[in-house]
């Protein structure tokens, strides 16, 4: 399968990635102070959190979550299409990436635009991210799940390694505008989570415009929104009948799939990859 490499990191060719505007993302994209940007290593909730934003957006009304895909909501940086949509969004900007810190704008350092980074535990992600590549058209077949996660602990998938992923944002835990929160953490308590993600964005909501946020972001409702629910992602791209976006929404599927020894084989991995990361998680 043909493929682009950027700074390390790998992408399946299609017309939508290429060097250039990966380049210019990373160089030349302008964050502005009132941007708020959503980021995540591929299946860690980014659509969940996404919903949860464009509700927020809207004080709690679902018309918009229910009228626009949500790449057009909240156009995604690193592709083609979506950073022309982005360039010509009127701000206040809600945008999206998968990039890892060394490649995400460098124009963030200067700006006050906030990132909301959201993590899952890596289990659930590695198998996540094996479903869902089974529909992917310009991924190659994911096999076994055996093979599968050895390319997961190696970073051999696109956007390369899930440990320097995090870690790589880690480094930027302590600035006043990013926001570390977990799928973990929405699942448990998703109207807390709301609430604290209020809170950091600044944005005041009554008591009823928080229920319906939590109510329309839940996870029936996004699997029945077809604007919410990847249902209208190209066939060219993606084969619905292999993998669906949302397949079940719930934590701790991995132990449907791993045997004991993987299980065993990617603590091992996760434990020598995270040495030293001074935040504990709920999977930890």
């Amino acid at each position: 399968m043909a493929s682009i490499t950027y700074k390390g990191i790998t992408l399946p060719v299609v017309d939508y990635y290429s060097v250039e505007t990966l380049s210019y993302v990373e160089n030349e994209f302008q964050l502005l102070d009132d941007d708020v940007v959503t980021v995540t290593y591929p299946k860690s909730g980014t659509h969940w959190m996404l919903e949860i934003l464009n509700l927020i957006w809207r004080d709690g009304d679902p018309s918009w979550v229910q009228n626009l895909p949500v790449w057009e909501r909240t156009p995604w940086l690193e592709n083609t299409d979506g950073l022309k949509l982005a360039l010509k969004y009127p701000p206040p900007r809600l945008l999206t990436t998968h990039l890892p810190f060394h490649i995400f704008p460098k124009s963030f350092l200067s700006s006050k635009a906030k990132v909301i980074y959201t993590l899952r535990n890596p289990k659930d992600v590695l198998i996540s991210l094996y479903h869902f590549c089974k529909g992917l058209k310009m991924m190659e077949d994911p096999g076994i799940v055996e093979d599968f996660m050895e390319s997961f602990l190696h970073g051999k998938l696109p956007y390369g390694s899930w440990f320097d992923h995090v870690k790589g944002w880690m480094v930027m835990k302590d600035r006043p505008n990013i926001f570390f929160i977990t799928y973990e953490e929405l699942q448990q308590d998703l109207r807390h989570s709301v609430e604290r993600i209020c809170q950091f964005l600044g944005k005041e909501l009554n008591s009823q415009q928080i229920s319906s946020v939590v109510e329309n972001a839940s996870f029936h409702k996004m699997k029945d929104n077809k604007m919410s629910n990847f249902s209208l992602f190209p066939d060219t791209y993606f084969d619905h009948t292999k993998g669906k976006m949302m397949r079940k929404g719930i934590s701790g599927d991995w132990k449907n799939h791993l045997t004991v020894a993987q299980s065993e084989r990617f603590d091992q991995v996760y434990q020598e990859n995270m040495r030293g990361v001074s935040m504990t998680f709920p999977w930890d």
